[in-house]
C-alpha cells in the first residue's frame, strides 16, 4: 500500500512539474493557456512564440494609465523615458511569461487568484533598472498597496511626499524586492548563469531553462522526502510484523 502511494505521489509530482514549466497564472488579464501571439507589441515581442498575454494586453502595457490596472507612473512628476521602459518591460514579463510556474502562489484578492513570489532576477536587470530610475521620484516603496485610489487612478497617499528614487530605494536590491511586495528576489547571478530569470532578453526565451532548474531542485527535495516516508513506513511495518 505504501509503495503504491509513494509511486502515485511521484507520478503526480512529475506531471505537476511539467505543467509548471508552461502555464499562465490566474491573473486579471492572463490567457488561460500559453500559446503563440504573433502580433505582440514592441517591448513585449520577445514572448511572441509562446505567451500568456494577448496583443491587446501587450499594447496597453506601453500606455500611461492603461485599462490594465489604471496605474499612474507619473505620480511624482513625469517619469523619465529611461525609467519607464523598465516598467513596461516588467509589465510584459508579468503578463506574457509562461515560465513563472515555480513561483506562482495562490492569493485571495478580488482582481486575481494567483501572484508570483520571489522570482530570482538576474543582477543585470535589477542594476540597470535602478540605474535608469535613480534620478526619478516616488512617494512609496511598495507600489502594490497603500495608494489613494479616490480618483480611479493611484495618487500618493495623504501625508506622503515625493522623494528621490535613491532615498526610497538605496540599492538595486531594495528596489527589486520592495516595489512589488517581494514578487522579485534580488540575486547576484548573471544572465549567463542559468540560475536567474531575465526580464530583458532577445531571441529564444532563456527562462524556461531557469524554471526547469528550480523545478528539478524542488522535485529532488520532494523525492527525498517521499523516499524517507517510504523507508519509515516499511520500517514501521517490519516492526509490527515481528
Amino acid at each position: 500500500m505504501w509503495v503504491v502511494l509513494a509511486l502515485l505521489l511521484a507520478l503526480s509530482s512529475g506531471a505537476l512539474s511539467l505543467n509548471k514549466l508552461n502555464m499562465c497564472m490566474d491573473g486579471k488579464h492572463h490567457k488561460v493557456e500559453p500559446g503563440p501571439e504573433g502580433q505582440l507589441y514592441f517591448q513585449c515581442t520577445p514572448w511572441r512564440d509562446n505567451a500568456c498575454c494577448t496583443a491587446n494586453t501587450s499594447t496597453e502595457a506601453h500606455n500611461d494609465n492603461s485599462y490594465l490596472y489604471n496605474f499612474n507612473w507619473n505620480h511624482c512628476g513625469i517619469m523619465s523615458p529611461e525609467c519607464k521602459k523598465h516598467f513596461i518591460q516588467d509589465t510584459c514579463f508579468y503578463e506574457c511569461s509562461p515560465h513563472l510556474g515555480p513561483w506562482i502562489q495562490q492569493v485571495d484578492q478580488t482582481w486575481r487568484k494567483e501572484r508570483i513570489l520571489n522570482v530570482p532576477l538576474c543582477k543585470e536587470d535589477c542594476h540597470d533598472w535602478w540605474e535608469d530610475c535613480k534620478n526619478d521620484y516616488t512617494c512609496k516603496s511598495n507600489w502594490h498597496k497603500g495608494w489613494d485610489w479616490s480618483s480611479d487612478t493611484n495618487k500618493c497617499p495623504a501625508g506622503s511626499k515625493c522623494r528621490k528614487w535613491t532615498e526610497v530605494y538605496p540599492t538595486p536590491k531594495s528596489m527589486c524586492e520592495q516595489i512589488w511586495s517581494n514578487s522579485y528576489l534580488y540575486t547576484t547571478d548573471s544572465k549567463t548563469s542559468g540560475r536567474c530569470m531575465q526580464i530583458w532578453f532577445t531571441g529564444s526565451n532563456p527562462n524556461i531553462k531557469v524554471a526547469d532548474y528550480y523545478l528539478n531542485n524542488a522535485q529532488q527535495q520532494q523525492s527525498f522526502a517521499l523516499t524517507m516516508l517510504l523507508f519509515l513506513a516499511i520500517s514501521s511495518f517490519s516492526v509490527m510484523m515481528y
